[in-house]
């Protein structure tokens, strides 16, 4: 999965010839006019099919695929992972991260001293919270603000946080 970066999930059918609704998970919805192919993450294969129209429907992303005509071609799929290549994906700027990198970091506090593991990354409107699982089995939720995150090392991946007064 590392070669590959999630864009969506398939939702829902769209109409009777094959366009399907999927629910963004990606900060850019363009993302979906600008890659070409994408891979359905069916629990037998990763199946490669080619986007040949794009459209958006309050909060979702209506796609076409080339050659898929029929709903009953694409409806067994209801549920399955949309992804990208890696490669396919634009380069970021600094500070900027794939939430899938963050995942399963180190997070050490500024003295060095392991704190536990990044578990999940939850989106707000205002910042992203770091949902972050100690070695006691007790989840913290730590705002991604220069406060409290120092640092992010992807290549080593380690984050180091500052532990704010009223977070524990």
């Amino acid at each position: 999965m590392e070669d590959y970066l999630r864009i969506g999930v398939y939702s829902n059918t769209h109409g009777i010839r094959g366009e399907i609704k999927v629910y963004p998970t990606t900060d850019d919805l363009d993302r979906f006019k600008q890659v070409k192919k994408v891979y359905l993450d069916t629990p037998k294969e990763m199946m490669e099919v080619e986007i040949k129209n794009v459209r958006y429907f309050k909060n979702m992303v209506i796609l076409k695929f080339k050659g898929i005509d029929n709903i009953n071609d694409i409806e067994k799929y209801k549920g399955c992972d949309i992804l990208m290549n890696r490669e396919d994906a634009p380069a970021l700027e600094e500070g900027e991260y794939y939430i899938y990198d963050l995942l399963q970091c180190e997070v050490v506090l500024e003295d060095g001293s392991h704190f536990g593991k990044m578990k999940e990354v939850l989106t707000t409107a205002a910042n992203s919270v770091y949902v972050v699982a100690t070695e006691d089995n007790k989840e913290v939720l730590l705002p991604s603000i220069p406060d409290c995150v120092k640092n992010v090392d992807i290549e080593n991946k380690v984050i180091t946080v500052h532990l704010m007064d009223g977070l524990l």
